[in-house]
């Protein structure tokens, strides 16, 4: 039977807004507003979850979902690169931002490897299959880098493609499946809550 998973990327908050890695920052004010203002548009679904980290966390409670924490979907772990800015971390390490950016493999942070993020988002969506045997549905509230990740392990993409693509906040991903092979639908904005993405899709 096929299981359709629906993966809903977070609001904003000022982690993203300065072009920092995350860590583990809130919504900011806008952030909660612009969750509440689409949760309207937030599909059904036979089981919700979302990923432990406080904007997955605040997202979920801003769309009014009654999910559960899912550790599986925790944010990449950029080791000690989280929380500081992408431009500071290019400036005093750009060999390892290099190597981070050219080598799946590498991990010059201390945390995870892009394919070692790429195989527990595997894991995670074979599980889904295997225990939807019986076909359902699933939604996620998950880190953009989730969502790419769990893409590109469903389409069977080359690891260097996560890099290429790209997941606006507030925005829904769907993958569908049935015997281990998956479809995709992706970008589908979530109400009117964002009209910063609607406007980058209409141009």
């Amino acid at each position: 039977m096929t299981v359709r998973v629906m993966l809903i990327s977070p609001a904003l908050n000022a982690a993203l807004r300065e072009a920092r890695f995350d860590g583990d920052a809130p919504l900011d004010v806008s952030g909660v507003r612009r969750a509440r203002a689409a949760a309207a548009a937030v599909p059904a679904a036979d089981r919700r979850v979302h990923g432990p980290d406080e904007r997955c966390t605040g997202t979920a409670e801003a769309l009014g979902l009654r999910s559960d924490p899912e550790p599986a979907l925790r944010g990449w772990d950029l080791g000690r690169w989280s929380g500081q800015r992408l431009a500071e971390v290019s400036r005093d390490e750009p060999g390892a931002v290099s190597a981070w950016l050219s080598e799946p493999s590498a991990a010059p942070h201390g945390g995870e490897s892009l394919l070692d993020l790429h195989a527990r988002m595997g894991g995670w969506l074979d599980s889904l299959h295997r225990e939807g045997a019986d076909g359902g549905s699933v939604l996620a509230v998950a880190e953009p880098a989730v969502v790419r990740a769990t893409v590109v392990h469903a389409l069977g993409l080359p690891p260097q493609t996560f890099w290429r693509l790209d997941v606006a906040p507030l925005t829904l991903t769907e993958l569908s499946g049935r015997s281990g092979r998956w479809n995709l639908r992706c970008g589908r904005p979530l109400g009117t809550g964002t009209d910063e993405t609607t406007a980058l899709h209409r141009r």
